[in-house]
């Protein structure tokens, strides 16, 4: 009962969330603009077909849920990033960005401070980038193209310079892979026992209940536990919690904690166990990915 108590909850605060968003729909707040939407007019007057902004974020700072009538590519130089839909989560490392189809309800959770670097791109464009709202790499002209066009609504950049740099950043975006960083999300209202569970889950990734444990306290059938999951998220219960233990364990990364108390945090038995699903996940030992935060 505790479970399905919590789960209502969950469900009321996302709907007045998404009511909320009705008086947001520009909405990228920022605590230098005292909690206030940024104005984007600058950009939207100039006509450009692709123009940004530049934002500090403090530690623990949370962005309501807003959405933008562009597509939306996100870039944090430093710090970790966290952007939550309705779909899923995507952590956006400072090696990545993260893209939004046009019209994306979203909020961003900020766990380590961070510059963000926001681009809005108009939607007649969107259908040259990604068709599914994902987080892509980032290389270094990638990094400069960003940093430029977010720069360019405060400077006196001419239009046509402006709209080079827009069309450069294009054809790189579609050379960039696709990033391992989506945790998929349990749809609003298709599956209320599901979105419970993925939320325990997000709230302490050490969590070691088994799935036959969570089927026991949602009063269900093991196998029936396995298929609803499977089908609210796409990915198996031990995958997806992996998947959440890895994302999560890169904020502490970032944050400077010594790896084997990240891999125990994270869920993992031992330095070696998180050492192997990690560089098996992202590519590299989370030794690399730390050094470089």
């Amino acid at each position: 009962m505790l479970v399905l108590h919590i789960s209502s909850i969950y469900i009321k605060m996302y709907k007045l969330f998404i009511y909320l968003d009705k008086f947001v729909d520009m909405g990228y707040f920022s605590p230098e603009d005292g909690g206030h939407a940024l104005d984007l007019s600058a950009g939207e007057a100039r006509g450009l077909p692709i123009f940004g902004v530049a934002v500090r974020y403090p530690a623990a700072h949370v962005v309501p849920l807003h959405k933008h009538p562009y597509g939306h590519l996100i870039y944090a130089d430093r710090g970790l990033l966290r952007v939550e839909a309705e779909s899923g989560q995507w952590l956006v490392p400072p090696t990545a960005a993260v893209w939004l189809r046009p019209g994306v309800p979203h909020q961003l959770v900020v766990p380590v401070a961070l510059h963000a670097h926001g681009l809005f791109v108009h939607e007649d464009i969107c259908a040259r980038l990604p068709a599914a709202d994902c987080v892509v790499h980032v290389s270094g002209l990638l990094r400069e193209l960003i940093m430029a066009l977010a720069r360019a609504g405060h400077q006196a950049t001419s239009s046509r310079r402006i709209r080079l740099l827009g069309a450069l950043l294009i054809e790189e975006l579609h050379s960039q892979p696709v990033l391992p960083l989506h945790l998929p999300w349990p749809a609003s209202g298709a599956d209320s026992p599901m979105q419970c569970v993925c939320q325990a889950l997000l709230e302490n990734p050490g969590d070691d209940a088994t799935a036959a444990e969570w089927a026991d306290r949602l009063a269900m059938g093991d196998k029936t536990f396995h298929r609803r999951f499977l089908q609210s998220t796409g990915m198996t219960f031990g995958k997806w919690r992996q998947q959440l233990r890895l994302m999560s364990s890169l904020a502490l990364l970032m944050q400077g904690m010594p790896i084997t108390q990240v891999a125990l945090a994270s869920g993992y038995a031992s330095h070696s166990a998180y050492t192997t699903a990690f560089s098996t996940q992202f590519g590299q030992p989370p030794s690399a990915f730390a050094a470089n935060r």
